[in-house]
């Protein structure tokens, strides 16, 4: 290259006349810059240069500029350093998500189902219209699901199946005889098929409490191919890009298989096209068989294994089937097997012993309470953790002698806004007293424990991490039902290190990622509004303007536009993502949220005048929806 090169006119920067080892590949200028540094909070510039920062500086950091510096003028907007989700499951996610037609972030009902109308349009035949995830009735305007009679109406001969939470999945006609399932089909495990007068399946599965019946009719539709789950891959990534995340932690998963279901982020690896940094984790999918699978991959592979962009953390988020309680707020807490400790022992031993650092996913106390009793059991052995990092995943009613118990054996925990989605059923069983501290995330840090912030992503929540922050800092779920008092909030910039530094404590990279300081890795983001200052309702629609990892720009928009690196396009044409993205920009949708409000309106005065509701007019509008 003759001259530098540079996104915008960047008045008083005159290159070097050569490229020196000095210079940036990549300066950012003109930035509110949020280091995450305590020793230097603050920023103007940042260079970086070979994949890391070089220099920050309170002024334009010009002497770095020579003849390959690209410039990028931030424009007075608030940098910080990238995101990390620390409980995503991004591999599973990124295998799937051009098939998934993404409710993530719409705002009324009538929206959502005219998406799937529209779909059903161009889906070809044998394919099914898939709603996975990241949605919840109670950020409808209408406050309420879709019913089948609606989703047989929007599709009649597409396959149709919409999950919701962990509580239930809606299936059209087309897709409960896709599934196979008949009068005569028995129910699963902890499932429900349920059932009309006539005996036939009527669409609707409920989690009872098990979830496994909604994963296992998911997994009966197409997949794609090895070439579109690559390019779904790349594509998956690039939307988390979008928001600003620049690293994540996936925590595997049911039907994440070992290694098999990790061969596309591998080969993305070794062709260099990550554009997020994964430390990854292993998963028992086979109940009975766990012990087994722990020892093969002990002796496969090792924490550590891997580079900068893709690594081997450990084991979890289970490690015996037995062990692991439900998350489904709308049933009862589930009774766990008794002696499941004996199995369960012999796994954290095994793990133990041959260097393996460990997650666990554990909603309730009771869980949390037995887990401990093993690992007391352990540490008396001189075991434990014997140098390992491990951590409880969710933790929403963990009491405060189990975070003392945590805290003394060197633990940390992984909290994630599954109560933006799923607070109002915790509210209606467990009322708002329990609720209040649903995780304790403040006492949490007041014990001193390591805390690392995430969604788990994409089956429940939504993988937005800007929700997340929403709900930290608030404690309003999506719909705005305001679930902790103050004492169980954060401040903004302790929610945004429980994003970033948070996770790189997790995998142990906190020396290299999650601040922006001199020899960190070059992950940044530009973001759209000033997180700091924007008023709390703006806070969930944030998004990235660039995003850069390792010093490449994988993410561009606004004025920034086509500075990122290209990425093929959508693979299948009719693929929902091809034509409606990923999450859904609130702000384009205030017009299709005054009708559904008035839609709703008119339906709330006809069960008025039949008795079946009450005259008291309720409010329709959160005020999330007004921003």
């Amino acid at each position: 290259m003759t001259g530098p090169s540079t996104s915008m006119p960047v008045a008083g920067l005159v290159p070097a006349a050569r490229r020196q080892p000095e210079h940036a590949d990549l300066l950012v200028r003109n930035a509110k810059v949020f280091t995450g540094d305590p020793d230097r909070p603050e920023a103007r510039a940042v260079a970086i240069r070979d994949g890391r920062v070089a220099a920050l500086g309170d002024d334009d950091l010009a002497h770095l500029v020579g003849p390959g510096t690209r410039v990028v003028d931030a424009l007075g907007r608030r940098v910080i350093p990238g995101l990390n989700d620390s409980h995503l499951h991004v591999i599973r996610g990124g295998l799937n998500y051009v098939l998934e037609l993404r409710w993530d972030g719409v705002r009324s009902l009538r929206h959502a189902l005219a998406m799937l109308r529209e779909q059903a349009g161009r889906t070809p035949k044998g394919q099914w219209i898939r709603v996975v995830g990241g949605w919840t009735a109670e950020q409808f305007a209408e406050r309420r699901m879709p019913t089948v009679a609606e989703l047989n109406a929007a599709a009649p001969d597409t396959p149709v199946f919409v999950l919701h939470l962990y509580q239930s999945a809606l299936m059209n006609r087309a897709a409960v005889q896709a599934a196979g399932f008949t009068r005569d089909t028995p129910d699963p495990r902890g499932g429900q098929i349920v059932r009309g007068r006539d005996g036939e399946p009527n669409g609707v599965l409920l989690a009872a409490p098990s979830a496994l019946v909604l994963y296992s009719t998911l997994a009966k539709a197409p997949a794609l191919d090895e070439a579109d789950k690559r390019t779904s891959t790349r594509h998956f990534l690039r939307e988390l890009n979008r928001f600003g995340l620049t690293s994540a932690v996936d925590a595997a998963g049911g039907f994440q298989n070992f290694p098999d279901n990790y061969a596309t982020v591998v080969d993305l690896a070794r062709s260099g096209e990550l554009t997020l940094r994964i430390a990854y984790h292993l998963f028992p999918q086979t109940a009975g068989q766990e012990l087994a699978d722990l020892k093969r991959w002990t002796e496969m592979v090792k924490p550590g294994d891997g580079d900068a962009w893709l690594r081997l953390n450990g084991a979890g988020e289970n490690l015996t089937w037995a062990a692991a309680d439900f998350e489904n707020f709308s049933e009862p807490r589930p009774e766990l097997a008794a002696g499941y400790e004996s199995e369960f022992e012999s796994a954290v031993r095994l793990l133990l012993e041959n260097g393996w650092g460990f997650r666990l996913h554990a909603t309730y106390d009771e869980t949390i309470r037995r887990d401990l009793a093993v690992f007391e059991k352990l540490a008396a052995e001189g075991l434990f953790p014997g140098g390992n990092r491990w951590l409880f995943d969710h933790a929403e009613t963990v009491s405060a002698d189990s975070l003392d118990r945590i805290a003394a054996l060197g633990g940390a925990v992984s909290v994630q806004n599954r109560m933006s989605f799923q607070g109002a059923a915790f509210l209606d069983r467990y009322g708002a007293e329990a609720a209040a501290h649903t995780p304790p995330v403040r006492a949490m840090l007041d014990r001193g424990l390591t805390v690392a912030a995430g969604t788990d992503a994409t089956r429940v929540s939504s993988y937005n991490p800007w929700v997340a922050l929403h709900w930290l800092v608030t404690g309003r779920t999506v719909g705005g039902t305001a679930l902790y008092p103050a004492g169980n909030l954060v401040d903004r910039e302790t929610a945004l290190d429980l994003y970033t530094r948070g996770g790189a404590r997790l995998t142990g990279e906190q020396d290299v990622k999650g601040t922006l300081r001199e020899g960190s890795y070059g992950d940044l983001a530009i973001l759209s509004d000033d997180y700091l200052t924007v008023p709390e309702d703006v806070i969930p629609d944030i998004e990235s303007v660039l995003t850069v990892v390792g010093g490449r720009i994988v993410y561009a928009t606004a004025e920034y536009e086509g500075l990122d690196e290209a990425v093929p396009p959508v693979s299948p044409r009719w693929s929902p993502v091809a034509h409606f993205g990923g999450y859904q920009s609130g702000a384009r949708q205030a017009s299709r949220v005054a009708e559904a409000v008035a839609e709703s309106e008119q339906h709330r005065r006809w069960r008025v005048a039949r008795g079946s509701a009450p005259e008291t007019t309720p409010s329709f509008v959160d005020p999330c929806f007004d921003h």
